[in-house]
């Protein structure tokens, strides 16, 4: 450096304002901190939901067509293949004969294969109510006790093996007979005789599907001489045991008449009893009952005898006992019913959710393991409303704190993404399954929205790709308010957190996603106030974010949009201090043609300004945005209007967050920019802000003076309206921010001779040396300010006059600053001070680059003088 510039350095004043040269890291790290600040604000309140409805007394949807939160169930409403109606009636077998014994299933799954074709009517039969008795011979009669367990002769299978007079015993016991036809050895060869052999299957097993072993049928050989003989009810010839491994009928039969059937006769003793805990011992029944089922490979639909157990667990519900319920509905979704059978008992577990009392039932019963096992392996399409009573179960037990870490540790995050993918397909408003798939959605993103409140469950979100196709869902359903809302309360969750929000940004388009979101939904106040706070968390974390979001289509006129619908409402204005005699008339509000006013009252709407102010602030910080945020005269006016109109009493939060917009706004300096030319207007309304008792709005105030002062109008306002008083007074102030915006105003003002002479004579160099003198070893680039601010106040003019001393400071005052700045000056001593600290590094940089040149000179200034 030259001596001619070193000597323009050291009689250079220090003033608050970006230059053209270089900056040092130090200076650009003192300019964000003066200047260009993140805001933070509260997360909006999600509101819980007292009564367990499906939908909610909140929900969008319509009442009609929708599936409804209560209803009731009896054992009627169950399917099951018992063609003797619930009286035990017994029926005389119809005279046709047909070729195919068919055996109806009790619960046909929808993925079989093709059934054999049905044998035809009677031409003799009336037509009449055929299909409405036959329908009512199929349901299950509401008993009050069990029917009698079949004996074991009985209920055997007739083997293929047995003899003649075997087979007529078992058909003398069962007390009816149906003609005997010889079957074939297998499906294929009866297929290829065309299906006029003389030779019919005893039963055809359909019951097959993905997950789930096919059942091998089996048939009754013929014998020659045979007259008829009675088919049992069900037989089967093998089945896939445990481990797959196949088993006779024989030995299916002993196990169930040994290990089964004493189970059933112990629940139909236990039912017809009168015992005074009857209920507590049909569930340990039930469980034994489970516990020998699991144990033998006969759960699933590998049990040839299932259909006799599904009765007899579905006439059980007429008792009417949750806990009972609850270990039938667990045991019964074990056996994999499907259709009418497994719609109905999610809703009976639905049913049973429906209570908080019940909450503890699940608790100590593993139910919830059966329920995820039916959002894991069910076609949404196919079962798409068991599948909703499902979810809404989850959702109605995921409001207890106790459940909700159950449904955590058993990973529903994972099952809920899984969910949510197979929910994709269903998402075009032409398929048919579109309602119903908008139905689950809005259950399962509830019950994500309670998840997300657990810390434990964040880094589960990040992993299994939820958020992307949380992201996804909206995308699909952006009509649907209810399910938008859910996953905008999962996201302002989720984004408050860091490691969320930057997995959040990282998504293609996000931002896109949320401005059209709020271009869709711009008076569902609830879904716009968390969109904004969500795009306010990811403005606050990266700069790209921050450049994205302005780039995204239509980005800014949807956000003017919203703040001019939701800042309709004004207040009174406030009586003001006498303007000066060059100021301009008041201002009119920026457009006088506004929105229809909003059906909510002040604090919702000020609530969504809150946030959508934040979000402009954040964005303001990128240095290619600001500019272009700044040079926007609309924006600028709607920020104008709101510190005019809305009371510091009511709106403190929302007059805060658009000082501090506007302070970053001021920060750029450039041509064209609104505030800077609007400067004076800005610092008059600004003024409300610094006499107020907030101190938030306060210290805004200050730093927004702090940029404002950096114009000659400005500064001669501040000193005619005696502000300059006021900022030394927050000298005083012991938090080390409100100090430092302080000093920046000061720093300013003594630019002009005139001022440094008001300043001196306020105390102001006293005050700061004591700020010195208390901050500087913690604080060095407040102590660097300070050093800056006395620099400038204590410079000669070269123009001295009576008025105008170059320094007030005595002779005590001048020895104990350098005393101080020798101190301070001291690197050793520096060191010393700032070894413990975290930020020691960060404190050196800023000794050695900002304070250190600026102390050296004052100390040097101090020293001349006193000497």
């Amino acid at each position: 450096m030259s001596s001619m510039e070193r000597k323009h350095q050291k009689n250079t004043l220090f003033f608050l304002n970006p230059d053209t040269r270089r900056k040092t890291s130090a200076e650009i790290v003192t300019e964000a901190r003066r200047s260009l600040r993140t805001l933070h604000t509260q997360r909006p309140f999600t509101p819980r939901d007292n009564h367990r409805y499906l939908f909610g007394e909140t929900s969008s949807r319509t009442h009609d067509g929708r599936p409804p939160s209560t209803f009731s169930l009896y054992a009627r409403n169950f399917e099951t293949p018992d063609s003797r109606p619930g009286s035990g009636t017994r029926l005389s077998p119809l005279e046709h004969k047909p070729l195919l014994a068919v055996a109806q299933d009790v619960d046909p799954d929808p993925v079989s294969p093709k059934p054999l074709p049905k044998p035809p009517s009677d031409p003799l039969e009336p037509k009449t109510g055929v299909a409405g008795a036959r329908a009512r011979l199929l349901r299950v009669g509401s008993l009050t006790t069990l029917p009698p367990v079949a004996r074991p002769e009985v209920m055997e299978c007739v083997s293929s093996d047995s003899s003649l007079e075997q087979r007529k015993l078992s058909v003398k016991e069962r007390g009816r007979t149906v003609p005997y036809t010889e079957p074939t050895k297998d499906k294929k060869r009866y297929k290829d005789r065309g299906g006029h052999s003389k030779h019919a299957p005893c039963k055809i097993n359909s019951e097959s599907g993905p997950g789930r072993p096919d059942v091998v049928d089996s048939f009754i050989k013929p014998d020659e001489g045979t007259g008829p003989l009675a088919r049992t009810e069900l037989g089967t010839g093998f089945h896939l045991g445990n481990g797959g491994r196949p088993t006779s009928q024989e030995d299916e039969s002993t196990v169930w008449n040994v290990k089964i059937v004493p189970l059933l006769k112990d629940l139909e003793s236990v039912a017809a009893g009168e015992s005074v805990n009857v209920v507590d011992l049909l569930c340990d029944a039930c469980d034994r009952l489970h516990g020998a089922l699991a144990e033998q490979g006969m759960l699933g639909r590998r049990c040839s005898r299932r259909s006799v157990l599904l009765r007899t667990l579905f006439r059980l519900i007429d008792l009417d006992s949750a806990q009972l319920n609850l270990h039938l509905a667990k045991l019964t979704l074990a056996l994999s019913v499907s259709g009418n059978n497994l719609l109905n008992i999610c809703k009976l577990i639905f049913k049973i959710s429906r209570s908080e009392s019940n909450d503890i039932l699940f608790q100590n019963n593993s139910i919830i393991d059966s329920l995820l096992n039916v959002l894991r392996l069910e076609d949404v399409f196919l079962s798409g409303e068991a599948v909703l009573y499902c979810v809404g179960t989850l959702k109605f037990l995921s409001g207890n704190i106790a459940l909700l870490r159950l449904l955590l540790a058993k990973d529903f995050v994972a099952v809920a993404t899984v969910l949510l993918q197979k929910l994709h397909p269903l998402a075009q408003p032409d398929q048919s399954q579109f309602t119903i798939a908008g139905h689950i959605l809005m259950q399962l993103t509830a019950t994500l929205r309670n998840l997300a409140d657990l810390s434990e469950s964040r880094p589960l979100f990040v992993s299994h790709g939820t958020l992307t196709e949380l992201c996804q869902v909206l995308r699909c359903y952006q009509g649907d308010q209810d399910v938008c809302t859910n996953v905008a309360r999962v996201f302002s969750k989720l984004s408050s957190y860091t490691d969320c929000c930057l997995a959040l940004a990282q998504i293609p388009g996000c931002c896109s996603l949320f401005i059209e979101m709020l271009s869709k939904h711009q008076r569902k106040q609830d879904l716009v106030l968390r969109l904004l706070f969500t795009l306010g968390n990811l403005t606050s974390q990266s700069d790209e974010t921050r450049e994205l979001l302005f780039a995204a289509r239509g980005c800014m006129s949807i956000l003017l949009g919203l703040y001019r619908l939701y800042g309709r409402r004004r207040e009174p204005r406030e009586p003001r201090e006498p303007p000066a005699p060059h100021t301009p008339p008041v201002r009119e509000p920026s457009d006088p043609s506004d929105p229809d006013p909003l059906p909510m009252g002040l604090q919702e709407t000020e609530d969504v300004l809150v946030k959508l102010v934040r979000v402009v602030a954040n964005m303001s910080i990128h240095p290619t945005v600001g500019p272009a945020l700044a040079a926007n005269t609309q924006l600028v006016d709607y920020l104008l209007d709101t510190l005019e109109f809305r009371s510091i009493q009511e709106s403190e939060e929302l007059l805060v967050n658009v000082a501090a917009t506007i302070n970053n706004l001021s920060f750029y300096q450039e041509d064209g920019s609104v505030v800077r030319e609007r400067g004076l207007t800005v610092a008059k309304l600004v003024l409300k802000l610094l006499l107020s008792s907030s101190t938030d709005a306060i210290l805004e105030a200050t730093r927004v003076f702090g940029n404002l002062s950096q114009s000659s109008e400005v500064r001669q306002f501040i000193l005619c309206n005696k502000v300059h008083r006021f900022v030394v007074t927050l000298l005083d102030s012991k938090s080390p921010e409100v100090c430092f915006s302080a000093c920046g105003v000061l720093t300013n003002l003594a630019l002009d001779p005139s001022s440094r002479t008001t300043l001196t004579q306020e105390g102001t160099h006293t005050k700061l040396a004591d700020c010195l003198r208390d901050f500087g070893p913690v604080d060095w680039q407040l102590a660097g300010l300070v050093c800056r601010t006395l620099w400038n106040i204590t410079e000669d003019s070269g123009t001295k006059t009576k008025t105008e001393p170059p320094c007030m400071l005595d002779h005590q005052e001048k020895e104990a600053l350098q005393e101080v700045l020798t101190l301070y000056l001291d690197k050793e001593e520096a060191l010393q001070w700032t070894a413990g600290d975290a930020m020691s590094d960060f404190h050196r940089a800023c000794w050695e680059m900002e304070f250190l040149p600026v102390a050296q000179r004052l100390r040097s200034r101090i020293k001349s003088q006193v000497d």
